[in-house]
């Protein structure tokens, strides 16, 4: 838990809020579950050894070492049959080197790595978009989101903040488009890790939810994570001739892979949906300044609406996002004057 605690921090609300709540789900709350699901994995002293192997003749811990190094394997084309019968388990069983088709499995060697990895790759949004953003929004919102600051600062504060829009008038679309290029790479990432977790488990993550979910021959989760393997030992005998040992595997880790990789098909699936949707709603509000000026009419529902009104005239996409943003950072209240002092000036100013 000491060790989770900083990841349990990055969920808390932002003190300036830069972006929205699709946004940081496909971004924050996916890199805290990705990096938590690492360190879950590497926990060894929760849940047991990564794997035991039995070998009568060669010392178990030799024997777990090696394996765990070199790898298990399953037969491919020995999946169905009764286990205790015809097979010990699903893939277990005895084979020929040219009648049986190997299957290696080393994945879970690397299973923290990649998880890591992932989890870096969905912060990668969220971290470009701050680069770009630079703390303006927080410089703009800076003394009128303190509640105890003074009245003489907040003023002072919010004419500074109105001349900064005059100043720059529709002249901060590439500060938004930013913001919206970021919305498109959170659809790239997640659908990037699709693809990076299906090249990690060798072709098997594509349809791995769904797979799960339907009732096969052999269940899908066995296959792809099996929990009993086997593996050779290879070694010298009393008179010169290599010897080969046969060895099973019992894969504890495999437990807690099947299920964080379960969890993570539907994870992804639904960040895929989430963001795309985000960015359906984005090109509406691009393209229509009615949808635009309902948005920030429900934000400022204290202030006046020819304020409103006359302020989206006069304000491109990037305006409109700026504003848009503050108002998520400054109360109502406060929002309100806002308006006002930004129709009076940009109205005088014609």
């Amino acid at each position: 838990m000491d060790v989770l605690t900083p990841l349990k921090n990055l969920l808390e609300p932002d003190k300036i809020c830069i972006d929205n709540k699709v946004f940081r789900i496909c971004t924050k709350v996916t890199f805290v579950l990705l990096t938590t699901f690492s360190i879950l994995v590497t926990s060894r002293q929760y849940i047991g050894d990564p794997i035991d192997c039995i070998v009568e003749v060669i010392p178990q811990k030799i024997m777990d070492t090696y394996c765990w190094f070199y790898s298990t394997y399953t037969l491919s084309n020995r999946l169905i049959g009764i286990a205790g019968k015809d097979i010990v388990q699903p893939g277990v069983a005895s084979h020929s080197e040219f009648g049986d088709t190997i299957k290696y499995h080393s994945y879970y060697q690397w299973v923290c790595f990649a998880l890591f990895f992932q989890a870096i790759l969905s912060y990668i949004p969220r971290y470009i978009w701050k680069c770009f953003e630079n703390g303006r929004i927080k410089v703009l919102a800076d003394k009128l989101k303190e509640p105890l600051a003074k009245k003489e600062d907040k003023d002072k504060h919010m004419v500074a903040m109105i001349n900064y829009f005059k100043d720059n008038l529709n002249q901060q679309c590439f500060y938004a488009y930013r913001f919206f290029l970021c919305e498109v790479l959170n659809v790239a990432v997640a659908i990037g890790q699709i693809y990076f977790a299906d090249i990690f488990l060798d072709g098997e993550f594509l349809w791995y939810g769904s797979n799960v979910m339907q009732q096969h021959e052999v269940d899908t989760m066995t296959r792809v994570f099996p929990k009993l393997t086997k593996c050779s030992f290879h070694k010298y005998g009393p008179s010169g001739t290599i010897q080969n040992f046969d060895g099973l595997c019992v894969l504890p880790v495999n437990i807690i892979n099947e299920k964080i990789y379960l969890f993570l098909w539907f994870w992804f699936i639904g960040i895929i949906i989430l963001s795309t949707m985000a960015l359906i709603y984005r090109a509406f509000v691009c393209c229509s300044s009615k949808l635009r000026l309902h948005l920030l009419r429900s934000r400022a529902r204290f202030a006046s609406r020819r304020d409103i009104d006359y302020i989206l005239l006069r304000f491109d996409i990037g305006d409109w996002f700026i504003l848009y943003q503050l108002s998520k950072n400054i109360d109502p209240i406060t929002f309100k004057f806002i308006c006002r002092d930004l129709f009076r000036k940009l109205y005088i100013d014609i």
